[in-house]
């Protein structure tokens, strides 16, 4: 069985997150998405709220949702998974990525990074901006799934 982790804030996680899964699961037979926690950065969601939103926006059987304190290639070694998915949305998130991907490599080598690049509709979207929007009243029901634009309004 091939399975890949899927890591990031998804703080909250967005359109552009699923379209990145959906993608992933025509490669992969089971994506474990990952909640990371950084006590680094501050959370607009607690990682159990992600979580939760995650598993209401996704329900599929070949989609689990996890959370981690600590280094993703660390998680993955544990769980003995050798695939992370990351998606890129333009050439500025490419430098990050390549960064940490290369941070990865040299921790575990077994563990190799698979780039999907987002569609150009969506190559915009991210949690930030969509958390700004919806503060300043915009809709962005078309944006984020429904656990999400719920969470959104309150």
């Amino acid at each position: 069985m091939r399975v890949a982790v899927y890591p990031g804030s998804f703080d909250p996680i967005t359109n552009g997150h699923i379209e990145i899964l959906n993608r992933a699961l025509k490669i992969f037979d089971k994506v474990i998405v990952l909640v990371a926690y950084n006590k680094y950065k501050k959370s607009r969601f607690s990682t159990e709220e992600r979580v939760k939103m995650i598993e209401e926006a996704v329900g599929s059987e070949r989609v689990s949702v996890d959370s981690y304190e600590g280094l993703t290639v660390e998680y993955a070694k544990k769980h003995h998974i050798n695939h992370l998915i990351r998606g890129l949305r333009a050439v500025t998130d490419f430098e990050y990525e390549f960064s940490l991907a290369s941070a990865n490599d040299f921790i575990d080598s077994e563990v190799d990074t698979v780039f999907l690049m987002s569609k150009a509709e969506k190559s915009f979207i991210n949690s930030s901006t969509i958390i700004e929007l919806a503060e300043n009243g915009i809709d962005v029901s078309a944006l984020v799934p429904p656990s999400v634009l719920k969470r959104l309004k309150k």
